[in-house]
């Protein structure tokens, strides 16, 4: 993504005697242009958010897209602002940011993906590319066709970004993040397609909120079935000791009617004059 400073919003930042280095609140963060496609912006979503929703308890790091990285003051004065489809920093305080401002936030991004375009390939796969690697030095850089399926990825290692190498599965290892981006091929934001995901290195991919939500009410519904299945054996067993209970009462009715039975022989024999214990 790149945008150009208008002169308006250079007067006005004159005008209002900013300095540089300016601080995110002074330099613009949204130029209005929207993803390449609806896939396009759907893809980022899901690298995002997934990995969003992973880091809820930790109280460090950020996930951010399509937002304005600022790497230089050369980068300001030049008015050329460019920022990656998707990126991930580490190490950083849990807050809302408008925009990535190097100077104050200390780094630049650990992790970039770029979503190629037939419009934008040739810049991520050379200008970009060289930024990452020369200007901001990110450890870990990928790119990603939502449409072709094209996939790459490249570590920083002694100035030079060197291939990452395919593993099981067709899946790119992130040794920054501890995690694997793998393929997948399902219904996200109303579009059925092959997607980017992250993955465990075991495997499991990261949910997003919907699938959270699914799993959530599989869950319910497991234990519904499960209070039931409970419920149903309590009345099993409560019918089973009422039967029980009925079984000794009927017992404890028949030792009485022979009770009885035994007490009226004994009351004729001795009006018979005959010891009943004799007889």
């Amino acid at each position: 993504m790149a945008i150009q400073l208008d002169e308006a919003r250079l007067a006005q930042l004159a005008e209002h005697g900013v300095t540089l280095p300016p601080t995110q609140d002074e330099l613009p963060y949204d130029d209005g242009v929207p993803m390449e496609t609806p896939r396009h912006a759907a893809q980022m979503h899901l690298l995002i958010e997934p990995l969003r929703l992973s880091w809820r308890d930790r109280d460090e790091g950020f996930v951010g897209g399509n937002m304005f990285v600022y790497y230089s003051l050369e980068q300001v004065r030049d008015r050329d602002f460019k920022g990656p489809d998707f990126f991930a920093v580490l190490g950083v305080p849990k807050r809302e940011r408008k925009s990535w401002v190097v100077w104050e936030e200390g780094k630049g991004p650990d992790v970039v993906i770029e979503l190629l375009s037939a419009s934008t390939a040739g810049r991520d796969k050379t200008e970009k590319k060289a930024i990452y690697r020369d200007r901001l030095r990110v450890p870990e850089y990928f790119w990603f066709d939502p449409f072709g399926g094209e996939l790459a990825g490249f570590s920083l290692t002694q100035e030079r970004y060197v291939p990452i190498a395919v593993g099981e599965g067709d899946r790119l290892v992130s040794e920054v993040l501890g995690l694997a981006l793998v393929r997948w091929h399902g219904v996200f934001e109303e579009i059925e397609a092959d997607w980017l995901r992250w993955a465990t290195l075991a495997g499991e991919v990261l949910p997003f909120e919907g699938e959270l939500a699914e799993q959530a009410r599989q869950q319910a519904e497991v234990e519904r079935q499960q209070a039931e299945q409970a419920r149903q054996q309590a009345e099993v067993e409560r019918q089973r000791a009422e039967v029980e209970r009925q079984r000794a009462e009927v017992e404890k009715q028949r030792a009485e009617i022979e009770r009885q039975r035994a007490e009226r022989l004994a009351e004729r024999l001795r009006a018979l004059g005959v010891d009943p214990d004799e007889a």
